[in-house]
This record gives C-alpha cells, sequence and structure tokens, in this order.
C-alpha cells in the first residue's frame, strides 16, 4: 500500500521529469533554429554568413549550412544496408549546376630552355689534327668570329701551295687563280687570309677556326644540355693532338639571350589553349618581376613517358638575365567560355568516365555525366544533370577508399 503522501511525491517527481524533458527538446529546437539561420556558398564553403544573401565571390545565392552534427532522418534499413559502391548516407553540403560566363586561366608549371633557333655549331670544314685549343671547357663563352682551334691539315696545305704555284708561274691565268683561291674559301679560309698567303708567299701549316655564332660552347656527345645545364663545368672532349674528319661537328653553341620558356600543358586543358594566347610568367629566381609574353607554339604531340603536352614561350633574355633550368610558373588567359558549371570537387575522374554523387531520397548515388572544359575550380556538364539536380560538393568524400565504384544506368 502507498500512503497519499507517496503519492503526492510521485506525482511531484514526474512533474519535474517533464518539465526537464520539455526544456531539453526547447532547447534542442533552438540549436537546430540556430543552426538553419548561418548560410554558406555551395561553391565557396569558406564563406558563412548569418544572414541570406550571396557570395561574395562568385555571387551565387547562399544555402543554409548543414553540419555533420545533425541526425540523418527518414532513412531505411534498406538504403542504410546498402554498399558504399552503389548508394551512401550521408549529410554532406549540395550544390547545383550553375550557368555562366567563365573567363578561363590555366596554371601552368615549367622551365626556361635554350631557344634552339638561336643555336649553332662550330664544324671543321677539312680534316686533320687539332695543333691547338683556345677552348678548354663547357659552357665557356664565345663570340661571332673568335678563334676556337687550329688544324694541320695536308689537304689546306696543298691547295695552298697550288695557289702559289699558280700565282708564281702563271699569274696571267686569272681563271685558275679565281679557282684556287674559291677552293681554300670553300674549305673555310676567308678571304684576309688568302692574301695573306698571296702577300707572305708562304703556306701555313695550321689553319685556325673561328665560331660563327656567339655564345655558350657545350660537347656535342651532350644534347640535354640545351635543356638543363649540368651542375658541374667539365673539360672539353676536344684535346689537342685529336684528329678531326672534314664535316665533323666540334661544339654546339647555345645562346643565352634568347630563351625559350617550356609548360606542360594537361589533357583537359589543351581544348582552351591557343597560339597567342596572353601569359604572366614568374620566375623562381625573380618572383617579384612577372614577365608578360604570348604563347608562339603548342607541340603536337605527347613526350615519352608524360601525359602533358609542351606549350612554348620566346623570351629575349639580355634584359631579364634568366638561368637557363630555371623553374616558372605560367598563368595562361585562355578564351571565355559560356556552360553549365560545377565545383571540381564535385566531380571525380574515373579515367575515360566521370561520376558524381547525385542527391536521392534514400541518400547518394553514383551517377555519371558527361564534361567538357576544366578551369578556374570548375567543371563544365555536357550531359547528365537537370537543372534540379542536387549533388555533393566534395565527391571524394563519400567514396570509401577500399570499394569499387560502380556506375550504373
Amino acid at each position: 500500500m502507498v500512503n497519499l503522501k507517496d503519492k503526492k511525491g510521485v506525482y511531484v517527481l514526474m512533474i519535474l521529469l517533464l518539465a526537464f524533458f520539455s526544456s531539453c527538446e526547447l532547447f534542442t529546437d533552438q540549436k537546430a533554429h540556430e543552426h538553419t539561420t548561418q548560410y554558406t556558398c555551395p561553391m565557396h564553403p569558406e564563406i558563412i554568413k548569418d544572414e541570406f544573401g550571396t557570395c561574395p565571390i562568385c555571387k551565387m545565392d547562399l544555402v543554409p549550412k548543414v553540419t555533420e552534427a545533425e541526425q540523418v532522418k527518414d532513412v531505411s534499413l534498406e538504403s542504410l544496408l546498402q554498399p558504399t559502391n552503389s548508394l551512401v548516407v550521408s549529410k554532406i553540403g549540395l550544390t547545383k549546376i550553375s550557368e555562366s560566363d567563365e573567363e578561363m586561366t590555366i596554371e601552368a608549371l615549367g622551365f626556361t630552355a635554350y631557344n634552339d633557333n638561336y643555336t649553332g655549331s662550330v664544324a671543321a670544314r677539312f680534316g686533320g689534327r687539332i695543333e691547338k685549343m683556345y677552348l678548354k671547357y663547357n659552357y665557356q663563352d664565345v663570340s661571332k668570329g673568335q678563334k676556337v682551334l687550329e688544324i694541320y691539315s695536308p689537304e689546306m696545305l696543298t691547295a695552298q701551295e697550288e695557289l702559289l704555284f699558280l700565282v708564281k708561274n702563271d699569274a696571267e691565268n686569272i681563271v685558275l687563280i679565281q679557282a684556287a683561291k674559291q677552293k681554300l674559301q670553300l674549305l673555310g679560309v676567308s678571304p684576309q687570309q688568302i692574301n695573306q698567303i698571296i702577300k707572305t708567299k708562304e703556306s701555313n701549316f695550321t689553319l685556325p677556326v673561328y665560331s660563327a655564332y656567339s655564345g655558350h660552347i657545350h660537347d656535342v656527345g651532350e644534347p640535354e644540355q640545351a635543356m638543363a645545364v649540368s651542375a658541374t663545368t667539365t673539360k672539353l672532349q676536344l684535346r689537342s693532338g685529336m684528329y678531326v674528319n672534314k664535316g665533323d661537328v666540334l661544339f654546339k653553341v647555345y645562346n643565352p639571350e634568347h630563351l625559350w620558356v617550356l609548360v606542360d600543358i594537361y589533357t583537359h586543358q589543351q581544348k582552351m589553349l591557343k597560339v597567342g594566347a596572353p601569359v604572366s610568367i614568374r620566375v623562381e629566381t625573380h618572383p617579384d618581376k612577372p614577365i608578360q609574353a604570348k604563347i608562339n607554339f603548342i607541340e603536337p604531340f605527347f613526350r615519352e613517358g608524360a601525359k602533358t603536352i609542351k606549350a612554348r614561350i620566346n623570351i629575349d633574355n639580355p634584359k631579364q638575365h634568366l638561368p637557363v633550368g630555371a623553374q616558372v610558373k605560367a598563368t595562361i588567359k585562355a578564351e571565355t567560355l559560356s556552360g553549365k558549371w560545377l565545383p571540381e570537387t564535385a566531380v571525380i575522374s574515373l579515367g575515360m568516365n566521370e561520376v558524381v554523387m547525385l542527391k536521392t531520397a534514400a541518400g547518394f548515388k553514383v551517377h555519371e555525366v558527361e564534361t567538357g572544359y576544366r578551369g578556374n575550380a570548375k567543371v563544365q556538364v555536357l550531359k547528365g544533370l537537370g537543372a534540379e539536380d542536387e549533388v555533393a560538393v566534395n565527391a571524394q568524400y563519400l567514396i570509401d577508399s577500399e570499394s569499387f565504384i560502380a556506375i550504373k544506368p
């Protein structure tokens, strides 16, 4: 038996419990209300405001911000038991396709290299033995008209003797004398040297070889020196006493006053790039001095072992004094494109296919889309989504690292 006094105590306890649970529910509703008063941008989740408005970056309408702390409601057991490669239950942020005109820019990395259009070779026009070398090391400076070595050549000695014989014994035979002079000129002897031979009436046992270009010299056996200069200055492969044949290339001369900037362009950027597009270049050695230039050439092939093509930019280097092989960052202004766009994070590439995480009543479903251009942290959507379809802003967060994405029609 419970007396009345005890019943009153029970009643009082029940009233207190009811009041407590009511206050908890009110507090929860208030928190939920406070939570929904915050707004964020689908394209830029870092933008959070307490009032509805537009994004200061992309001008899109803000949407209510939803946190992971909210409970997932109205989800059936069947949905929860679906594998992660077909259905995912989550409260991640949502976004829709937006239609706009985008001034596309391409960020590309690359390096400086010698301009092959200003590269020359010093070749032996006659065969013989190297008697004297005036250059010793790779990367030495050489000027146009500078003497680089002297060669003893029996062929040249014979040609000089023929000319002197004609001048001494048949001076009136202008035709033969002119032919002998021309033979020496074709072998690399200058008109001044020929006149000196006739004046002194003595043949030279050695004849000099001159450079026809200005720049840095490189061994012929090191073709990659045109792209990246070695950190070690090495001796030349040619030595005094070595024999060379007629037509042998002795050195290569690269002109540092004219450079290329070679930047890597990825597959999804190639369609936006045109010859003549403006580009701003920042070099690691001069980061505070951007160089304004234009795209001069786009290589029409993939280099071995790479999935990028090279875009080439010509730079006159006398004022910049840029080193060869320096890393550069290029910002290329591409075309202005009209289309429907999603944030780049909302699209997952599967190689030849692109997918998004489409919001359905039960959760998120893997959905294939057809995409176009990429740039400005956005992806152009050509097919697969309607204006009202909602997808996850960060699709990668919904992919199980151990699951295989199955695309279902």
